[in-house]
């Protein structure tokens, strides 16, 4: 990683720097060594704005899990068929992970080392229950497909939407983020739904 030299700072940018070594280096592999020599600032302005580098883990994959959890507010998602919700969740999930692509794959590499990780984990699970319950109540509905067990057809679609982690990058010319999502969505659903 860069060494970003910075004159001033905030907890936003220290929290974006912070991200991006964790991504890189994994959380464990990071010391506050390596978040202050890519932050340009020394361990003791990082310890004026956050306890240690779990609070900095804890504010990201909370930042990702936000975003994630507000979908499921959200109008489209709350009313109408379940088959109809469950789009609009597919579709939106995709979107959350590529506006907040380094956010979201942090969340997706916690490992349960830490009482942060453990927390995350638990939160994102709570997230996956909560599609899961939506994609039960689209096969009770009978618009998705029978033949294919609920449990598997969610790990399935969060199989494909987490993997997007890996190998989309929003410099490289290629897909926009509304392609990547409108093709998640058409490969989805024209497996998913029902007869």
């Amino acid at each position: 990683m860069t060494t970003a030299k910075r004159d001033t700072y905030t907890p936003e940018t220290l929290l974006s720097v912070a991200v991006g070594v964790f991504n890189e280096r994994g959380y464990d592999g990071t010391s506050m060594e390596h978040l202050s020599r890519a932050a340009g600032i020394s361990k003791s302005s990082i310890y004026h704005h956050v306890s240690g580098k779990e609070e900095l883990l804890r504010r990201a994959v909370s930042r990702a899990l936000d975003g994630l959890f507000a979908i499921l507010a959200e109008e489209h998602a709350r009313e109408g068929r379940a088959v109809d919700r469950l789009e609009y969740v597919v579709r939106r999930m995709v979107e959350v992970l590529i506006s907040e692509l380094p956010y979201v794959t942090l969340l997706l590499r916690v490992r349960g080392n830490t009482e942060a990780e453990r927390w995350a984990l638990e939160r994102r699970r709570e997230f996956d229950h909560r599609v899961a319950d939506l994609l039960r109540a689209a096969a009770d509905e009978g618009d998705v497909r029978a033949d294919v067990e609920v449990r598997l057809a969610t790990r399935l679609v969060f199989g494909m939407i987490n993997s997007i982690v890996e190998w989309y990058r929003p410099e490289a010319r290629g897909a926009n983020g509304r392609e990547v999502a409108d093709a998640v969505v058409r490969l989805v659903f024209s497996g998913l739904r029902g007869d």
